[in-house]
């Protein structure tokens, strides 16, 4: 039972909490297709789920830091700098912080209109957070592709419901 996780279990609860932070983010911006289109349950629990997903890009943050620069701030800079799938995946972390911060009751009152206008960071967190994917695929990139489809998908949906196509 020990070794379920396999000779490197740090790398797999690294994969696993990323890829479960991109399946929640994938969840979260399906609910609003979904109340569209008459499944309206999801669409209530979204900043509950948004905070979630906030919990498992932190987890992947916080093992990145553990196990791979051990907390040294040098080591940080020096992988921020070397590798751009670091740098856009704690960019993709930093453009989430601010919601997880403001899903309260209290900031969307104190905020009012741009509550839901810094609450759009959603959108490029989630093209970062897909890059991340990508730029970590070596050669085998059909799973960071599939990911790609689903989030480009559901990001066209929402282009396509603001600016509708001219009907001719």
């Amino acid at each position: 039972m020990g070794d379920q996780l396999g000779p490197d279990p740090a790398k797999v609860l690294m994969q696993g909490t990323g890829e479960w932070a991109l399946r929640g983010l994938a969840v979260v911006l399906l609910a609003s297709p979904m109340a569209k289109f008459g499944w309206p349950s999801l669409f209530q629990y979204r900043r509950m789920l948004g905070l979630l997903v906030f919990l498992y890009v932190s987890l992947h943050l916080l093992l990145f830091a553990q196990v791979y620069v051990g907390w040294s701030a040098t080591l940080l800079l020096e992988e921020l700098q070397e590798r751009p799938y670091v740098l856009v995946g704690f960019t993709a972390w930093l453009t989430l912080l601010p919601l997880a911060l403001t899903s309260t009751h209290r900031a969307r009152r104190a905020l009012g209109r741009r509550w839901r206008q810094l609450h759009r960071l959603i959108y490029p967190a989630t093209v970062l957070a897909w890059l991340h994917l990508l730029w970590l695929a070596r050669s085998d990139w059909g799973e960071a592709l599939v990911y790609g489809a689903v989030l480009g998908g559901l990001l066209a949906w929402r282009v396509h419901r603001y600016y509708p196509i001219a009907k001719q």
